[in-house]
C-alpha cells in the first residue's frame, strides 16, 4: 500500500527536530545549594547575546525614567534597596561563583504597580508600589529581590527564549509541510504553551522561590517572610486565573512549596543571624 504525501513527509519535520534539538547546548546553570536545584537545561540562545540586549533594554528603560522623573526619586527607598540586594548578591556565589562578577545594577522606579525584576546579568529594578501598597519589611523586601535574582541566576530568560526559538522553527516547519496555513498554525502555538511553555514557566516560578528563599537565609533574613510576602500578593492581586492557563503556581500550592523550603533553610538563616 503506498504512503500518503503527508506520511512521507513526516521524515523531513523529525529531521529538523533532531538538528533543532542538536543544536541547543545542554547546561547546568547554578550549583544546587541546599535546596537542591538540580535541573539541566538545554539552551539555543547564548548567554552573551542576551545579556547584551538585557542591558540596552535597562539603559534605555532608565532614561526614560530619568525624563520622566520617576528613577530614584525617594533617596531612604533607594538606600533600603540596594542594601538589601547587595546582601542578597553578596550570597549568589553558593549558586554561581561566576556571578561575583557580574555588573549588577539596582535602582527604584516610582510606579504604582506592584512589581520587581531582575535582567539576565543582574539588572534589577524594584517599584515603589511594591513597597508602599504591600507595606514590605526588610525581610519580605528581601524576598522578592531573592527570587528575581533566582530567575537570573538561572537564566530563566535565555531558557524562554530557547524554547520559544525551537518551537517557533518546528511550528513553522511542521505548517509548511502539512500546508496547514495560519489558523493551523496558531492552533500549534497555542497546543505548544498549553503543554509545554506555560507549565515550564511555573517550574521556574518555583526554582526562583527556592533559591530566593536560601538567598535571604544566608544573606541574614528571615525566610518564612516570603510566605506572608505571597500571602500579602494574592490579596493585591485579586482573583487567580485558572492555574492550568497561568505562569505562576497558585498562591495555595507556593506556600505549601515556600514552608517546606524556608524552614530547610532556617539553619543557614539562624547561623547568618550569629
Amino acid at each position: 500500500m503506498k504512503r500518503s504525501l503527508r506520511s512521507r513527509l513526516v521524515p523531513p519535520l523529525v529531521v529538523a527536530a533532531a538538528l533543532l534539538v542538536t543544536a541547543c547546548e545542554t547546561v547546568q546553570t547554578t550549583q544546587g545549594g541546599a535546596v537542591g536545584i538540580d535541573r539541566q537545561q538545554r539552551m539555543m540562545v547564548s548567554a552573551q547575546e542576551l545579556d547584551q540586549a538585557a542591558t540596552k533594554q535597562y539603559s534605555e528603560l532608565l532614561a526614560e525614567q530619568q525624563k520622566k522623573n520617576a528613577l530614584n526619586v525617594n533617596a531612604a527607598q533607594v538606600r533600603r534597596v540596594r542594601t538589601i540586594s547587595d546582601r542578597l548578591i553578596a550570597q549568589t556565589g553558593v549558586f554561581r561563583p561566576d556571578a561575583r562578577n557580574w555588573k549588577w545594577e539596582v535602582n527604584v522606579l516610582t510606579s504604582n504597580e506592584v512589581n520587581a525584576w531582575c535582567m539576565p546579568g543582574g539588572k534589577i529594578a524594584v517599584y515603589t508600589g511594591l513597597i508602599e501598597k504591600l507595606k514590605v519589611t526588610d525581610d519580605e523586601l528581601a524576598a522578592v529581590i531573592g527570587h528575581e535574582i533566582a530567575h537570573a541566576l538561572r537564566e530563566h530568560a535565555r531558557e524562554r527564549a530557547s524554547e520559544q526559538a525551537v518551537a517557533g522553527s518546528l511550528i513553522s516547519i511542521g505548517s509548511a509541510i502539512f500546508g496547514v496555513g495560519d489558523l493551523g498554525q496558531q492552533g500549534a502555538q497555542y497546543a505548544y504553551m498549553g503543554l509545554m511553555g506555560l507549565p515550564n514557566s511555573r517550574g521556574h516560578e518555583t526554582e526562583a522561590d527556592r533559591i530566593g528563599v536560601e538567598l535571604a537565609a544566608r544573606a541574614g533574613y528571615d525566610p518564612r517572610a516570603a510566605i506572608t510576602l505571597w500571602q500579602k500578593m494574592g490579596q493585591a492581586g485579586g482573583s487567580e486565573p485558572p492555574k492550568l492557563l497561568s505562569t505562576h503556581p497558585s498562591s495555595q500550592d507556593r506556600i505549601r512549596d515556600l514552608t517546606v523550603y524556608s524552614e530547610r533553610v532556617m539553619p543557614l538563616y539562624k547561623q547568618a543571624r550569629r
